[in-house]
């Protein structure tokens, strides 16, 4: 069963509720996902995916979501 960028952004925006996302992706399995949030200040770049592949375990866990390119960050 495959996921949808919407489902993704969805499970990212119940982790980050205030956060600027963006997800890309139309062929089920290749995503890739922009979350900027104030919660990854002063958090290197490895803090900040791991926050966001939490909000995703059970669906990474599964194999529903096989692959996404994550870009993290905090606002300007």
């Amino acid at each position: 069963m495959a996921i949808t960028a919407a489902e993704i952004e969805t499970l990212i925006r119940n982790a980050f509720p205030e956060a600027a996302i963006t997800v890309q992706g139309d062929d089920g399995q290749h995503f890739a996902a922009e979350v900027v949030d104030e919660s990854f200040r002063g958090k290197n770049r490895v803090q900040q995916q791991r926050a966001v592949n939490a909000a995703l375990k059970t669906e990474i866990d599964s194999g529903k979501l096989h692959a996404l390119a994550l870009s993290t960050r905090a606002p300007e």
